[in-house]
């Protein structure tokens, strides 16, 4: 309730005893302000002219800061034009954990737990920015900036909301960005590049230079399904060092919830083996896009989609889509008893020479073909087994105890080339301690022949 005071009272409607909510700024298809709907650009139009008031009232020399959680880009988007709009040049942006993990919000939830503090300077010249500079700079600020934080113990997603303050400072310099035929840039347009270049970063980072430069399959020694769990382990990784523990339920229960939300919503992890590790579907989007990974190619191979949420399907439920209904050990038999120098068609005898093996996806539409039917869509992604294909047999190898059939497929992969082993390594560093992945990764590492 307000005060009994005329500057307290609700300006809109005096007779409201209760804050006033007419006027505020917020993203709500249900309420209305002036017979309007309190729709995106009403979001956006309203914190730009917030923001021009506190451009107006602050010196040209002074310092602004902005407290802001949200899940999805899309609220970020919103937010920050409204920022640009306003006048602001955004310099830093900082995510600092602000509520206690205790209370009762907090508990098994996915509740609030940081905030990303935005620091900004009024803008004070109003000029037009070239795209194509704009695109020299990014790359070089934004590796800077990683390396930066990443000595300093930033991890994963912090290190990514971390990176939007420096990567904005070339952008929101300017009034507005345009090409060299006069198109301006608006900034979702900006921010898929930031997370172009964060993603790059990243990879070249975890896999080599090959590996970030790589689009569409043309590049690159590792084929897409490794670059993919590469970067969502990546970005799983907490700046305490530990992954996220949370249930999965919880996150599709809470996907649709907006009210206390942050940047701890986009990571989760179940301890439970069948949940395994999982991201929300807009934060692998933004990564997998512009880096010409296609998600719908690996549903149901790697990664499994529910309710906006993205899963990384653990190894032990891919024995069946690798090994098929007669599993690891019948896989184990041919590579002790049956001589061959394709590894391959030894761990998938399905594949034939130069086809892919059957990896068995799910369904996703209701009308599934017969299995006399082969789509085109199915044929295209009919391929050979990838690196990370062979990287999880070996693991299932390593689990069933079939030492002798593990090292003959270690030797092999050996004089195939270092991808195996290059790719073995980066994800052992990736997962999170005392996960069985990495336990499976290490033993079977120790296992490997030395050259």
């Amino acid at each position: 309730m307000l005060k009994q005071h005329p500057l307290l009272c609700d300006q809109t409607d005096p007779a409201n005893p209760l804050t006033p909510k007419v006027l505020e700024i917020v993203q709500d298809g249900t309420k209305l302000a002036d017979g309007r709907l309190k729709d995106k650009v009403f979001f956006e139009t309203g914190m730009a002219q917030a923001f021009s008031e506190g451009h107006r009232v602050l010196n040209d020399d002074g310092v602004g800061c902005v407290v802001f959680a949200h899940k999805t880009t899309e609220g970020w988007e919103a937010l920050l034009s409204g920022m640009i709009k306003g006048g602001w040049v955004i310099t830093g942006s900082w995510p600092i954990a602000t509520e206690m993990g205790t209370r009762l919000r907090a508990r098994e939830s996915a509740a609030l737990a940081t905030s990303v503090h935005l620091v900004c300077r009024p803008r004070t010249e109003e000029t037009i920015g070239d795209w194509g500079d704009v695109l020299r700079e990014l790359p070089k600020r934004v590796g800077d900036w990683m390396e930066r934080l990443q000595a300093e113990g930033v991890r994963g997603a912090d290190l990514v909301f971390a990176c939007i303050g420096p990567a904005l400072e070339i952008f929101s310099r300017y009034s507005k960005v345009e090409t060299a035929e006069g198109r301006e840039i608006k900034l979702p347009e900006f921010l898929e590049k930031v997370w172009e270049v964060v993603g790059r970063t990243a990879l070249e980072q975890i896999l080599g230079t090959e590996e970030a430069r790589a689009r569409n399959g043309v590049v690159g020694a590792l084929e897409e399904d490794a670059r993919l769990t590469a970067l969502f382990l990546w970005t799983l990784q907490s700046t305490n060092g530990e992954f996220t523990a949370e249930v999965a339920e919880d996150a599709e229960e809470e996907a649709d919830d907006e009210d206390e939300v942050a940047q701890d919503d986009i990571l989760r992890y179940s301890a439970r083996p069948a949940k395994g590790f999982s991201l929300i579907f807009d934060v692998v989007r933004r990564f997998a896009q512009p880096l010409g990974i296609r998600l719908p190619d690996w549903e149901g191979r790697i990664i499994e989609t529910k309710k906006g949420v993205v899963r990384l399907l653990s190894v032990k439920e891919r024995a069946n889509q690798l090994f098929g209904q007669e599993g690891a050990e019948a896989a184990a038999d041919r590579l002790e008893h049956v001589p061959t120098s394709n590894v391959q068609l030894t761990l998938f005898p399905d594949a034939g020479e130069g086809a892919a093996p059957e990896i068995r996806g799910r369904s996703r539409g209701r009308r599934a073909k017969t299995s006399g039917e082969v789509s085109d869509e199915a044929l295209r992604t009919r391929r050979e087994a990838t690196t990370l294909d062979r990287v999880h047999a070996a693991m299932l190898l390593q689990a069933s105890g079939r030492a002798n059939a593990l090292r003959a497929l270690l030797k092999a992969e050996q004089e195939r080339g270092p991808d195996f082993l290059r790719l073995a390594n980066a994800l052992s560093a990736l997962y999170p301690k005392g996960s069985e992945e990495k336990r499976l990764l290490d033993a079977m590492l120790l296992a490997a022949p030395r050259m």
